[in-house]
């Protein structure tokens, strides 16, 4: 006979297991959570640098073509 109170010790034990695959599960995706935040703050920088490199040539490009056009 049990009492109300007791714990079963393979109940017990699988849940112990269950909570120990479940924190190397959660480690893991902590990890690939910081891998996928760092590639994102290089995509980011990468971003603005296309920006740069292309609102310089569009000026250059602006700049020649206005130098061309209004000649007289």
């Amino acid at each position: 006979m049990k009492l109300e109170g007791e714990i079963d010790p393979i109940k017990y034990g699988a849940m112990w297991q269950k909570v120990q695959n479940m924190e190397k599960t959660m480690n893991k995706m902590e990890g690939q959570v910081e891998e996928l935040l760092e590639l994102a703050n290089k995509s980011k920088g990468g971003f603005w640098t296309g920006m740069a490199i292309a609102s310089a040539l569009s000026g250059i490009v602006s700049f020649i073509g206005a130098f061309f056009a209004f000649r007289n």
